[in-house]
C-alpha cells in the first residue's frame, strides 16, 4: 500500500479554511498562527512556515481535494512509497 507526504507551505497560506473544510481528516487551522497544518495524527513536522505529514493511500483523495481547493496552492502531495 502506498504512502503519501503532504506538505503545507504555511508562509503563503491565507488562513481561508478551504482545505480543512474539504478534508478535516487531514487539515486544520492551527491554534499557533491560524494557518493550515496537518492534524497531529499524521503530522511529522510543523513550524511557522511548514507543516509536513504522512498519510495512508486511503486518504489520498481527501488530501487531494484539500490541495485542489487551496486558492494559493500552498499544499503539495507526493508519493513516498
Amino acid at each position: 500500500m502506498a504512502k503519501y507526504r503532504v506538505i503545507v507551505d504555511r508562509s503563503i497560506c491565507i488562513s481561508c479554511g478551504a482545505a480543512p473544510a474539504a478534508c478535516p481528516e487531514i487539515f486544520e487551522l492551527g491554534d499557533d498562527n491560524g494557518k493550515n497544518r496537518v492534524v497531529a495524527r499524521y503530522s511529522v513536522h510543523t513550524d511557522d512556515s511548514t507543516s509536513i505529514g504522512e498519510i495512508p493511500e486511503e486518504l489520498y483523495e481527501c488530501a487531494k481535494q484539500g490541495a485542489d481547493v487551496c486558492p494559493v496552492n500552498a499544499i503539495k502531495i507526493e508519493k513516498i512509497w
